[in-house]
């Protein structure tokens, strides 16, 4: 019986100092970071921007792996899902996918059991736009146009996800009906505005700022409490007449759940060092996009606090996403 209680004791005993030891050692191998959108969204500029700067800090590359399709959910799957060693990370944790879209539908994973929080590293602005040959040249002209027809289209990078909401937002303010189209991403999506397949569309400043300026694309709103500093030139809805405002899109990371606290630490210390990094903060302006940091304890009271608020609001205005 004794040399029973003694054999557990010293397996327990042994797998504990190997998950120590592992902690210890980590990292060891590339970590993945996965996106789960299409090439040149806003989440994957962001990734890359954080792939280009992360050799300075982390001892191991960080590998940007793209799982695009599913409304976004399926990448998300495939990390709840993986081995909780710190080697597969999720990026774009805080989207639409996370606050809004469980607020519409079962998912396949539970936000808040299977994953847990890394960190906070951006939020961005949401930018209505339209082609430039568009003759809507102010969001009035669009209303306008949107009052004498059945409906109005807008494409949008996945459905459910915060671009979206706000786009529906925007139709029920103005008394119009509004039909999102969803892509694989906020390139596809962007790719769908320019191209004139759709009455209007959007997505983060870093997304449409380069057609912007090429002449492609014309701004119209962003879904700010204030303006945009990567584009002051263009109002906010409110500044239109349309009580419009959302958190925009959120850039966090996150690990599966059961990921050593070492390891998530580890982590943690390493994203902020590249939050403070003055090449990425350089790179962020570029493209558009604000370096908005939060450690792990103060983003779950973030995310959670943005989780309910969204629901409610939803709730509130019966938005069909379907």
């Amino acid at each position: 019986m004794r040399k029973g209680i003694w054999t557990v004791l010293a397996t327990v005993l042994a797998m504990l100092a190997a998950t120590t030891n592992a902690a210890a050692a980590y990292p060891d191998k590339p970590i993945q970071l996965i996106v789960p959108y299409g090439a040149g969204g806003s989440t994957d500029v962001l990734a890359r921007a954080i792939a280009q700067v992360a050799p300075k800090y982390f001892s191991q590359q960080l590998v940007v792996v793209n799982k695009p399709g599913g409304g976004a959910i399926p990448g998300r799957v495939d990390v709840a899902r993986s081995k909780a060693d710190g080697y597969t990370l999720l990026f774009g944790w805080g989207s639409g996918e996370d606050l809004v879209v469980p607020h519409q539908r079962p998912l396949p994973y539970d936000l808040f059991k299977d994953f847990e929080t890394v960190c906070r590293m951006s939020v961005h602005s949401i930018v209505l736009a339209v082609p430039a040959s568009s003759p809507y040249k102010t969001l009035a002209d669009l209303v306008k146009a949107g009052k004498s027809k059945e409906y109005m289209t807008a494409s949008v990078s996945t459905k459910g996800a915060s671009v979206d909401i706000t786009f529906l937002l925007f139709g029920k303010a103005a008394g119009i009906k509004v039909t999102t189209i969803p892509g694989s991403g906020g390139a596809d999506s962007i790719t769908k505005l320019v191209g004139g397949h759709v009455d209007f569309g959007g997505g983060h400043p870093s997304e449409v700022l380069p057609h912007i300026k090429a002449g492609r694309l014309r701004a119209l709103a962003v879904a700010f409490e204030q303006r945009d500093t990567s584009i002051p030139d263009v109002p906010t809805f409110r500044e239109s007449g349309f009580d419009v405002v959302t958190a925009g899109s959120v850039k966090g990371v996150a690990v599966p759940k059961g990921t050593p606290k070492e390891v998530i630490s580890y982590l943690e210390k390493k994203f902020k060092e590249i939050a403070d990094d003055p090449e990425f903060q350089k790179i962020m302006k570029d493209i558009g996009q604000p370096v908005m940091y939060q450690g792990a304890e103060e983003y779950k009271v973030w995310f959670k606090q943005a989780y309910d608020q969204f629901g409610s609001l939803y709730r509130s205005l019966g938005i069909d996403t379907k």
